[in-house]
This record gives C-alpha cells, structure tokens and sequence, in this order.
C-alpha cells in the first residue's frame, strides 16, 4: 500500500491529528518526522479527547507502530508523561523511538526562554519549551541524541563540557542561573530507564515496512509557512514541516510517497508574530475563534483568525506537490451570509498572485477577496457529499479551482467519524 504524508497547509493548527487519526485504521506505521512538544495534535475518538505532543496520532489503533522520527527533538520528561498517558488509556498502539532523534536538554529549555527575553518586542514568539537551541546544538555537532541513553557511562564524560559551555551563555551573555551538571546527570538515568526500552532503529521499521507493501503515513506537525527554509522567515519554527522534512526526518526515498496530502482549514489561522495578510478583526474575527474554539493544544493561546488565503495556499501546494487537500472546519461557516476567499494581493499598488516570503513586502500585502454567498444548512457531521449543502459544495469546488487540486477529505466535526470522504478517495 502507498506510503502517504499529512502536512500542514499554511502556519500549522491545521487538525492533522484528527485526519491522522481517521487515515491511520489500516496503517502499519505512522511517523512523526519533525518538530518537539511545542506541537499538539488533539483526536476524539473512542477513547475520549486526546492531546498529543510528541507520539504519532495512530496509537489509537491496535497493531499500529507509532515512531518518533529522527527528525524530531524530544523532550524526555514530556515523552515520559506522554507515554504514562497512553497507558492509563489503555491506547493499544505501539511506540519506537529514533537512536537518533536528539533530546531536549534543561539547558536548552532555559536559553529558549532567555533569547525571547532578550527579543523583546521582537519576540519571535516561540513555545519556550527549547526546540529552536536544540536544533542549533543538532547543526553545531553539539547535541545529545536519544541513543546515547543506551550507554550512560559514555553520556558521563561527553555531556559535563557542553553544560559548561552553555553555562558561560546562561551567565555570562544573559544572566541567568547556571544549569547544574550533577543533576542533568542524574536525570539521564531516570530518562534511560524510563524510555530506553523504546529506543529502536526507527528507519529500519520504516523502511521494513515500506518495503513489505504495508501502509505508512508521515505525520508533520506544524505546517509549511511555519518551515525553517520555506516559511514566513523569521517567523518560523527550527525545523522542516515540509516534504523535504519526510524525507530526512526519517531515512527514507521520495519515491515512496503516493499521497501527499496537505490539510487546510476553511479559513486561515496564526500563532504567534509575523504577517497574516488575510487577517480578521474585531468582531468577525472573535466570531470564528469562539465558534471554533482558536486556541492552541499545546500552549492555550489565541489564535489569530482570517479568510482562507488562496495565495499562500497555491505556494505551499507547490512547494508540497500535494496530490489532495484535506479542508477541516467547514461547520464553522455555517450561517455565514457572505464568506470572502483571497484570490490576490495588492503590492505597492500592483496586484500579485505569487505568495512574496520576505517579511518586509509580505507585510505590505492587501489580500483582494472574492466574495462566495454563504449557507444556512448545517455542515456538521455530514459524511456523504450529496448530503452537503450547495452553498458548501461550491466553496471546497471553489478552493479546488484556486489550487489545482481535489479535496479527498472533508472534517465535518471533531470526532473521527465526523468525516466526509470525497468522490470516494480513500
């Protein structure tokens, strides 16, 4: 079966987990390739709410291998919690994690939250759980990765000198208290007891399984403007939540995807600082977050709302190849009279319709909207597409016309069940 990758559309928040979880029923494996715990991908199903950070969304599922990828940078004590949640729900599936993954330190949590200090108002606005100085150690060849739990002895003489190092940043550049090294030892045995029986070659599991035909899907977190090489720059998380970060966030070929699925909301959402061209205001836009409940799994931020952006879309799509878009929250439209798609951008006075990813001319950007009459028909929890209302149907035929490509799923509620699939595409 195809190997498939669900990535995030525009700047993440996207509900990857829920669609994860209702692909994941005839998945072998499931691979979370990229990103830390400043993710949250919420599932209802069977077994309740729940919220993942760190484990793949198809643990829900008995049989199911659900890997932590290399590409990720993991927070032990988050995995840890993570991992007891798991049990106490009795989730059936089960977990392996990459040897060469790489593990958030404390030294690293405590510089994230000194640097944003530091930005001030240019704050970058990051999680403070310390997946950016991760990634920086991971680059500068000075990062702990999780297999190194598998032989503390050795773990004893190479980590004292890196905590000195980061010491002289803590105390020196920024004035903070300094991390110390007896007790970060100390934790790495609780980590390596804790964990270290999941620790696997991760990339032979994929690619084993890849290989005997089996269904694999890729599970980005975040989305592709929120990408280290690809997004709104600066204003981006330290990894690749794109394709190119499937493939080197697990080991395997590009020629083993079939389906590359990029998940887009009905409408736009941000977290965080940076330009939003389509952006709403005021009322309109308090309406959508309290209908929807904007506001972040992992951190409990609002979020900021707009209109669906068909400008960035046709990039992100490009940069993906997406074969399909999945549209999640159309029962949010409900009862809207008139509902406004970005179809263009005034720069400068000239209208564009190639998305700008410097910060500086993106910021200038006006979005031109074409207006769509609205429905008054419920949406919610519709599974069949003749049982979809008109004015519903014309806007996803609508955003398929702007990005070139079919809508395979359509999120018709929280719950897994609450899904349509279109034109049979599963």
């Amino acid at each position: 079966m195809p190997t498939t990758a669900v990535l995030g559309g525009l700047w993440g928040d996207e509900g990857k987990g829920k669609i994860i979880d209702f692909l994941a029923g005839d998945a072998s494996v499931v691979v979370r390739f990229s990103g830390g715990n400043n993710a949250g991908h919420t599932v209802v199903n069977d077994y309740g709410k729940l919220v993942f950070h760190l484990i793949p969304c198809g643990i829900c599922y008995e049989g199911t291998i659900n890997v932590i990828g290399n590409g990720v940078v993991i927070s032990p004590d988050a995995l840890i919690e993570e991992i007891a949640m798991v049990k106490d729900n009795g989730l059936p599936g089960d977990i392996a994690i990459s040897d060469r993954a790489h593990l958030i330190m404390p030294y690293h949590v405590l510089l994230d939250r000194l640097e944003e200090e530091r930005r001030g108002a240019a704050a970058i606005g990051t999680t403070g759980r310390g997946i950016g100085p991760a990634y920086v150690d991971k680059v500068a060849r000075m990062g702990v990765r999780v297999g190194e739990l598998l032989d503390l002895e050795e773990l004893t003489l190479t980590l004292p000198p890196i905590i000195e190092f980061k010491n002289e940043l803590i105390t020196k550049i920024y004035g903070g208290e300094p991390i110390d090294v007896a007790e970060v030892l100390e934790q790495t045995k609780h980590w390596a007891d804790q964990i270290g029986p999941y620790i696997k070659s991760a990339d032979e599991i994929v690619t084993n399984a890849i290989d005997s035909g089996e269904n694999v899907i890729m599970e980005g977190a975040q989305g592709a403007l929120l990408d280290i090489d690809h997004g709104t720059y600066p204003f981006v998380t330290s990894s690749s939540p794109t394709i190119g970060g499937a493939l080197t966030g697990t080991g395997i070929g590009p020629s083993s995807f079939e389906r590359i699925i990029g998940v887009f909301k009905a409408y736009a959402t941000r977290v965080g600082a940076g330009p939003f061209p389509t952006e709403i205001h005021g009322d309109e836009g308090n309406r959508i977050r309290e209908m929807a409940g904007e506001f972040g799994a992992t951190t409990g931020r609002a979020r900021r709302v707009g209109w669906f952006d068909a400008v960035a879309a046709r990039y992100t799509t490009r940069v993906n190849g997406f074969t399909s878009m999945v549209l999640t929250r159309l029962d949010t439209l409900d009862n809207w009279d008139r509902i406004k798609v970005c179809t263009a951008y005034s720069l400068d006075g000239e209208i564009i319709e190639d998305f700008p990813i410097e910060r500086g001319r993106l910021a200038r950007c006006e979005p031109i909207y074409e207006e769509l009459p609205g429905w008054t028909e419920s949406t919610t929890r519709v599974t069949d597409w003749n049982d979809l209302c008109d004015g519903a149907q014309n806007y996803v035929r609508k955003l398929e016309d702007l990005l070139k490509i079919p809508a395979s799923e359509i999120s018709t509620g929280p719950h897994r069940d609450d899904t349509l699939v279109v034109n049979g595409s599963r």
